[in-house]
């Protein structure tokens, strides 16, 4: 299978309603905002997200959460010695035999690199391999500062004894941002996609889950419904260095993206001579 041949920049545009999105466990679980006051979504909490939906139609995931898992692991390094071998990073190693195995056998290691570690810090003999992915994302940002609401919870049930006395209620905070459109920028590297055997047929998988990025993803402070994909804009440039760079592509969008999520499909459409985008409907 052939490599990425094209430089692809790619952009989400969501919303959220009455859902705590991201929270931040160091400020009490509240939703994350930026010193302005906007809401914020990292990164890394996007990517969970899809190695979620690719790990469900079928593809092999090395970063699982410990509710998906569905290998028995207990640990990452359990993980890569099953797959590869006790005591594969050691000194002297073919690291490109071990990059190449595990990015062949790993979709997000693959699209996203990882560091595989020696493990313990006393393991004077061990080495660590690390795999720079084709794949980045931006944190998602909304376009205008978000409101948040703080509800005070109770527990009323007995959490520990034997249920012949009931305990005393326990105090909660739950949190949500009322409502924001939010956005994240996303591009794909055809030199990096070299070095991991990312291919076209990698990223169209991506595509596709972009669209459903919070479908199966419902938890106590994210109802069904209550964060939904409005688009997802894909730019597939003509050629592996591209035709714009990344950021000039990505201020198209910004730059027309409305505080309701809507935008001007034509302007966008004509915004870069030679690079009209393909605009997909959440799912």
């Amino acid at each position: 299978m052939t490599t990425l041949k094209n430089k692809i920049d790619f952009a989400v545009v969501f919303r959220v309603r009455n859902a705590n999105p991201n929270g931040d466990p160091l400020n009490g679980n509240r939703p994350r905002t930026d010193y302005s006051g906007n809401g914020e979504m990292t990164d890394v909490c996007i990517k969970r997200k899809l190695r979620d939906r690719l790990q469900e139609t079928g593809h092999a995931i090395f970063v699982q959460a410990d509710d998906r898992k569905t290998d028995g692991e207990v640990s990452l390094r359990s993980r890569f010695e099953t797959a590869l071998g006790k005591g594969t990073l050691k000194p002297g190693c073919n690291r490109d035999e071990i990059v190449r195995l595990a990015c062949a056998r790993w979709f997000d290691v693959r699209a996203f690199g990882q560091i595989f570690a020696r493990g313990k810090e006393n393991d004077a003999d061990g080495v660590s391999v690390g795999v720079r992915g084709p794949v980045t994302i931006h944190s998602a940002f909304s376009k205008e500062p978000v409101t948040i609401t703080s509800t005070q919870i109770t527990k009323s049930v007995s959490g520990s004894g034997d249920g012949t006395k009931r305990s005393s209620d326990t105090m909660g905070m739950k949190h949500r941002v009322d409502f924001g459109i939010y956005e994240t920028y996303g591009s794909m590297n055809p030199q990096l996609a070299e070095r991991t055997g990312f291919s076209d047929a990698d990223a169209a998988l991506i595509k596709a889950q972009l669209s459903r990025l919070f479908e199966n993803d419902a938890a106590s402070g994210r109802p069904e419904g209550s964060m939904h994909v409005l688009k997802v804009v894909w730019w597939k440039h003509r050629s592996k260095l591209g035709q714009y760079s990344s950021v000039k592509v990505h201020d198209t969008l910004r730059s027309l993206l409305q505080p309701d999520g809507c935008f001007d499909e034509k302007a966008l459409c004509k915004a870069l001579p030679g690079l009209k985008p393909e605009i997909i409907e959440g799912f």
